[in-house]
């Protein structure tokens, strides 16, 4: 133990010996260092640390299944109580559903997000209430479910902490509702997904919900507890079994890709979209690292040339080989715990910054941080960093030729075995950037194609907020309608408004509506599913509101009231495939009532296609009906403004309160915020690869110019020499630039190599662009050729301005 103190004080005062290599090389290790912490404290939170329920490995989603849909849906209430008592491989099923609500009485009126549940929800997942109590299994009964439960920040937000709220009514919806209980501090049953909820009460389903009736009407998101030691993919086999029983008995002669039933983990269901994208970026930080420990490699490479007369002496004085290299390896390893201290440093901001630029893009962002697993991980890379980049000195370093060391000979051999293994590390730089600078270029060029595709509306000068209007006071369509159109009417008024709509599904705000169709004169052949599409009520101006263009014949006017004619109007996508070859124009479709009670609409207009959910991928078809005919209470206000929509939020929101005071208007936002925001993933995994691509670049650049220098330093003498003979400068110059863009060649060719075969891995991060792209290869290729060379020229400038004479006494 007294020779490893020994060790580390003698590295500290040779660090401290030499301030400019030990500052240099510090720095380029905290940036690998520090970037490695930050994306894998991301990685750690996300992907490796257990979700905070009680054994979490065994909670499992049930959906129902369209595989001919491409569609994964909710459960019905007959579903669920069906899996409940007949599925073996579940130890328990609960069910959860979306509830908005209301909240009035004192204070401002304000809309909150819950989820009402089955009362076994909270103990399947091994929560209990903080304060009073969750629900009893009688509470899931149409009459007894006025109970709510609230979560801690409601509680301490909105109620100010009040210790004897537990017992006390508040008022929801209009109705009264007793406080049971508060949960803990942090709990939130979906939140990992976004999914967070203010209060829960219990679900109460009805005798029809629960009749074969019922089969159709799926709302519920059905969660499940695998029986011990039970796999999912069991689990899988007998739903799959159930699911055929099921068809059987109320679907008959429909397959399994009509419907079907499906089991996915929990964690896979929150993680498996952005696991991808954290894993190339793992693996770009991972390449970071290993060029800047190939920078530090170089620089302590020619700092053990100035250090030979220091190890032949200890050698001469009875140090053994192994003793050196692992004095030599106790400095590397300090070098880079120093490094890995400022780089946790480093990565305590670039964490804090990560998840405020994604808070609501990251799944489980609240959990992320710098814990114990981060630490420790800091402390492993630091430690492995410093014994990699010093094994190659310390191996070279502890060859010496005692005697020809000590009176100064024997160096050029030595120098050029040196130069051998700092031209390899160069060009196994170059390599590394060059995979990440093609990965960064790939999805820039992603990036931008997405951009580029059009929503189908145009999202500027748009303010868009959501209303629900309370089924108590507005349970009618006709008091609905009233309320919309006299809220439209004063909001078309206000100045600077250019037109004004409501819908019931807006683009990009994360809610989808579908549905079956049937079209008129048109038979579904067995086992064929039903055309499918999405579903879309709109006032007459939301069209003009958001400026969704009319291919052909009209929009929804005013006379579309409830008593008039059914009509309709779908998008150009719709009117392609089901009318290809003639004008839909005319004809009716219909998505209401039984085969004996249809209720036709005639279509009088296409639009164009709006991208619903997200400008990649494909959206379903879409149809539309006038709101009036089809009300809901649910609805969403778009308001196009001449000027900055923002600026008209508050005049809108008054408007509404003066028809309404306890209608609460919330998510108010702008549908360029909505766009933006459908590519905020995808924008974190651009910037992030990007930084670490720019910094692999600059390290890379670094590397290579170090080299050159020291080349140009150890070739003094010959460079003199060959002046002296008669070789002009740009002989000197062509000399040096060939040797520098030599290794950068070899490099790039290595590295497109390696980008080819490693790019395909983050081919489902791609949009409009392939793996291969011969114009980001070469593109990159330029890039790096140009800044090589700028990197190598000033090097060989440098010895072009050699003096011969001065040259020629170097030795």
């Amino acid at each position: 133990m007294n020779t490893f103190w020994q060790d580390v004080r003698y590295a500290a005062r040779m660090l401290v010996k030499s301030p400019g290599f030990t500052v240099v090389a510090v720095l380029a290790l905290a940036l690998g260092i520090g970037a490695n912490t930050a994306i894998f404290s991301v990685v750690n939170a996300v992907l490796l640390r257990p979700l905070a329920y009680r054994d979490p490995g065994q909670l499992v989603f049930i959906n129902h299944n369209y595989q001919k849909l491409d569609l994964k849906a909710s459960v019905s209430a007959a579903g669920y109580a069906h899996y409940r008592d007949n599925a073996k491989s579940f130890s328990e099923l609960a069910a959860v559903t979306g509830w908005g609500v209301n909240l009035t009485g004192d204070g401002e009126p304000e809309r909150l997000q819950g989820h009402t549940v089955t009362a076994n929800l909270f103990p399947m997942l091994g929560a209990e209430a903080a304060r009073g109590r969750t629900f009893a299994a009688e509470e899931n009964q149409p009459g007894r479910n006025r109970v709510v439960v609230l979560s801690d920040s409601l509680w301490q937000r909105r109620f100010g902490a009040q210790e004897g709220l537990v017992g006390k009514d508040i008022t929801l919806n209009g109705e009264p509702y007793t406080v049971v209980g508060i949960m803990p501090p942090g709990f939130q049953f979906g939140r990992e997904m976004g999914q967070t909820a203010d209060l829960w009460s219990p679900l109460a389903f009805t005798p029809e919900q629960l009749s074969p009736n019922g089969w159709t009407n799926e709302y519920l998101q059905v969660v499940g507890r695998l029986r011990e030691g039970v796999p999912i993919e069991q689990a899988q086999a007998e739903l799959d079994a159930m699911a055929e029983s099921i068809r059987a008995q109320y679907m008959p002669g429909q397959d399994a890709t009509h419907w079907g039933l499906l089991a996915t983990s929990v964690e896979e269901t929150i993680v498996g979209k952005i696991r991808p994208a954290l894993l190339v970026l793992l693996g770009a930080v991972a390449f970071v690292l290993l060029i800047a420990c190939a920078n530090v490699a170089n620089l302590m490479l020619a700092r053990a040339a100035s250090r030979q007369k220091e190890v032949a002496v200890r050698t001469a004085l009875g140090a053994s080989r192994r003793r050196v290299i692992r004095q030599l390896l106790t400095e590397s390893v300090l070098l880079a715990l120093v490094g890995g201290g400022l780089g946790l440093l480093l990565a305590l901001w670039g964490v804090d910054l990560l998840v405020k630029l994604n808070e609501d893009k990251i799944p489980r962002s609240h959990e992320i941080g710098l814990d114990s697993s981060v630490l420790l991980f800091t402390l492993g890379v630091s430690v492995l960093t410093g014994i990699i980049f010093g094994l190659a000195p310390a191996f070279q370093s502890s060859k010496i030729e005692l005697q020809d060391t000590l009176k100064e000979g024997g160096r050029s051999g030595k120098a050029a075995m040196r130069r051998g293994v700092r031209n390899a590390l160069v060009v196994a730089e170059v390599s590394l950037a060059v995979v990440l600078l093609v990965g960064a270029g790939l999805l820039i060029r992603s990036f931008v194609e997405l951009q580029r595709v059009s929503p189908g509306f145009r999202p500027d000068g748009v303010l868009a907020m959501q209303l629900t209007l309370p089924a108590n006071k507005y349970a009618e369509p006709p008091s609905r309608d009233q309320f919309v159109r006299r809220m439209l009417e004063e909001v078309q008024a206000l100045p600077g408004v250019v037109s004004a709509g409501v819908t019931t599904v807006l683009p990009m705000s994360g809610n989808q509506q579908s549905g079956s169709f049937v079209i008129e004169g048109r038979q579904t052949a067995p086992n064929v599913a039903s055309p499918h599409g999405d579903r879309w009520r709109a006032s007459p101006d939301y069209f003009k509101a958001m400026s969704i263009p009319l291919v052909r014949g009209r929009y929804f006017a005013e006379s579309d009231t409830p008593d008039a004619p059914g009509v309709a109007i779908i998008d150009e996508t719709m009117a392609k495939k089901y009318w290809p070859d003639e004008d839909p124009l005319g004809k009716r479709i219909s998505f209401e009532g039984g085969a004996q009670n249809r209720k036709w609409r005639e279509i009088v207009g296409i639009v164009g296609h709006v991208r619903s959910v997200a400008l990649e991928g494909d959206s379903r078809v879409q149809y539309y009906v006038p709101y009036a005919q089809a009300t809901q209470t649910v609805v969403f206000l778009a308001v196009r403004a001449e000027g900055d929509p923002t600026a008209l939020a508050g005049a809108v929101r008054g408007n509404i309160r003066s028809i309404d005071p306890d209608l609460p208007v919330y998510k108010v936002t702008t549908m360029e915020r909505l766009v933006a925001d459908s590519l905020a993933q995808r924008r974190f995994s651009v910037f992030l690869f990007g930084v670490f691509a720019a910094l692999a670049l600059v390290l890379a650049v670094v590397g290579l110019y170090g080299v050159m220098s020291y080349t140009v330093l150890q070739r003094t003498h010959e460079i003199g020499l060959r002046m002296a003979l008669g070789a002009q400068a740009r002989h000197i110059l062509r000399m040096v630039l060939g040797q520098g863009l030599g290794l950068v060649a070899v490099g790039l060719a290595v590295g497109l190599l390696g980008a080819f075969a490693l790019t395909r891995l983050m081919s489902s991060l791609l949009y409009g662009v392939s793996a291969t792209d011969p114009l980001t290869y070469a593109g990159i290729a330029l890039l790096l050729a140009s800044v090589a060379l700028i990197a190598s020229y000033i090097p060989a400038r440098h010895a072009t301005r050699v003096d011969p004479m001065i040259a020629l006494r170097y030795e």
